[in-house]
């Protein structure tokens, strides 16, 4: 299995992207689709207060369902079980299951309406992914747990630890899919696990063959002591919370890395490789900025794809990559692809691009280093709206010339990023990587005008 992950919890494409999207995962070498939906699934009734505004329709989810399906792709629907759940803990409604109190994060796993809201949540996302055979229950950075007061009562009244209590929990949920939903297999996150001794797993039998990890770059075959048999790169999504452009050579050497590990596999028996997940988060958590755009991580996604299907990155494999994307050549270390590109969204990618090589770099040398601004138009001159025409008309053309450039390519990526994207993800994308930059220019127009 080769599952490329969708991280809808910021920047989810609409439908109308992943239909132009799919087929492309497919000539890559994906063979399924992990959804982490969060508040973009059409959760209905009591749980309707997780809803985006911008949620998916259940014709969608069915839709898209549709699309893996004629692309040859496996839908694994990600629903989170224990941590991650700031988006039912924000709510005030839920608030009474946190961990700790004062954040968001993480479920209390005593609370007795904790595994009753679970259960709702996993049995609407199931029963709208009837052809999934599998499902993925997250689990992995349980933050604070066993801080709150419930868990420190526990583990005194038990002499248990936070490893006992993480997997009890982990069972009920697991106890739950195998009871009512017979065949259904599950996945998980294995950082959590990887903190455990192998004595306590081995004594924990989890009552359901759960495949594991989301193993980091520096991953060792050692690792593999634990339960788990799949294991999880990124593309995008892991190298800084506000990054907006992946850098190729970081991500394609975790994945060669990760050849490595396979290769040894077969003498660490019994356990087997079933596949890999690479995954393109699109936010750190609920509460964080958008990292990379997927249009821009496709590039990375598509040179980790073929290097697992080759079984390392060869001429041959970087001739397929610029084939499909319709690039002419592709530079690793400086993280860019020439050439046109004719993949979907092929010009939001050379758009990001312009912005993050030039925007703020083109405005802040305008606005530094030109000195009759300095001189002629300082922050005091435009408080007080004075200064000499004279002067102001050396700078004046200059600077009109760049922000009606800036003013006119920010019109046209807004209207790409549209087609793409619903109108909260274009505007957070606008404020966080455009405006702190063409807002001083503008301000600037405005008072020499």
């Amino acid at each position: 299995m080769r599952l490329v992950h969708l991280d809808l919890k910021g920047a989810a494409p609409r439908v109308s992207y992943l239909e132009q999207v799919f087929p492309l995962l497919s000539q890559l070498g994906a063979n399924g689709i992990l959804i982490e939906y969060e508040d973009m699934f059409p959760f209905k009734g009591e749980l309707e207060i997780l809803k985006s505004p911008y949620a998916y329709s259940e014709e969608d989810v069915e839709r898209i369902q549709q699309l893996a399906e004629l692309h040859k792709l496996e839908v694994v629907p990600l629903v989170q079980t224990f941590g991650h759940v700031e988006f039912i803990l924000k709510h005030e409604k839920y608030k009474h299951l946190r961990e700790v109190e004062r954040f968001p994060n993480s479920f209390n796993p005593h609370a007795p309406d904790t595994l009753a809201l679970l259960k709702s949540i996993l049995s609407q996302v199931i029963e709208k992914h009837r052809r999934s055979t599998w499902i993925h229950i997250g689990a992995d950075e349980v933050f604070h747990l066993g801080e709150g007061m419930d868990s420190k009562n526990w583990m005194s009244r038990n002499k248990g630890d936070t490893g006992t209590m993480y997997l009890n929990h982990i069972k009920e949920v697991l106890g739950f899919i195998t009871t009512q939903y017979w065949g259904l297999r599950a996945l998980m996150w294995d950082d959590m696990l990887r903190k455990m001794s192998v004595g306590a797993l081995r004594g924990e039998r989890t009552g359901m063959a759960v495949e594991a990890p989301k193993l980091g770059v520096s991953a060792a075959p050692i690792h593999l002591a634990t339960p788990g048999r799949s294991h999880a790169h990124a593309f995008k999504g892991t190298t800084g919370p506000a990054q907006t452009w992946p850098p190729l050579s970081y991500h394609l050497k975790n994945h060669l890395s990760w050849l490595k590990v396979m290769e040894t596999l077969p003498q660490l028996a019994p356990l087997r490789f079933q596949g890999i997940v690479l995954t393109g988060w699109q936010r750190y958590d609920h509460y964080s900025v958008l990292c990379e755009l997927l249009p821009v991580g496709i590039p990375s996604l598509a040179i980790c794809l073929q290097t697992l299907v080759n079984g390392g990155f060869t001429e041959e494999t970087k001739r397929k990559v610029l084939d499909t994307l319709g690039f002419q050549s592709m530079q690793l270390e400086q993280s860019t692809c020439e050439g046109r590109g004719g993949f979907p969204g092929a010009e939001i990618y050379h758009m990001v691009e312009q912005v993050n090589g030039h925007l703020k770099e083109s405005i802040l040398k305008a606005l530094e280093e030109e000195s009759a601004i300095k001189g002629w138009f300082s922050p005091y001159h435009r408080k007080r709206q004075f200064g000499n025409p004279r002067n102001m008309e050396s700078f004046g053309s200059k600077v009109l010339k760049l922000h009606e450039d800036w003013e006119s390519f920010v019109h046209d990526l807004r209207a790409h990023l549209e087609t793409v994207y619903f109108p909260d993800t274009v505007e957070e994308w606008m404020e966080e990587n455009v405006n702190p930059y063409l807002d001083q220019l503008r301000d600037l127009v405005r008072d020499y005008r």
